[in-house]
């Protein structure tokens, strides 16, 4: 068995050029194969990736807040009214006004939208369970701490409060 420390030979501490490219390719075509099928799903209903974001954080934190969401998607007001205005009018999401301040609206999924985030899910889980089970409890641990580590500071940190609130 290879030391924690090595792969095949090499070192992980330096990489090449070349190993480096090599993993930006790989990140290229997993993220184009983590988002074929919920693309096919979206594209029945004309909605596309910002769609799929919006639902799925909604569902991961219901009564998220819109501050709070565009905070965590990084897109512009004027983009993520455009999504949210079709998912609410689509009866996939619910706009409510905050308790304890009205200017706050809190964003919940309908039994609709809770159907089409699981579809949506269902598929992208399939396809990372079976790549788990494909490469091992030691490389889903590894791949976690490199994707973590990929993260900007604010990213990290929406991400942890998710982590640490599910």
């Amino acid at each position: 068995m290879a030391d924690s420390g090595t792969q095949g030979g090499e070192t992980l501490l330096f990489l090449t050029d070349e190993q480096l490219r090599k993993g930006i390719e790989a990140m290229f075509f997993a993220y184009r194969g983590f988002t074929a099928d919920p693309d096919r799903i979206l594209e029945k209903y004309a909605y596309g990736r910002a769609h799929h974001r919006a639902i799925h954080f909604i569902n991961r934190q219901p009564g998220l807040t819109v501050t709070t969401l565009l905070s965590v998607l990084g897109v512009t007001k004027q983009s993520l009214n455009r999504v949210l205005r079709t998912l609410i009018e689509d009866g996939l999401v619910e706009s409510r006004v905050g308790r304890k301040d009205k200017r706050e609206r809190h964003l919940f999924l309908t039994e609709k939208g809770e159907a089409l985030e699981r579809e949506l899910s269902g598929a992208q889980r399939e396809r990372m369970r079976a790549a788990y089970r494909a490469a091992g409890p030691q490389a889903v641990a590894g791949f976690r701490q490199v994707l973590e580590a990929m993260m900007d500071f604010e990213m990290r940190r929406h991400y942890q409060m998710m982590k640490d609130g599910a």
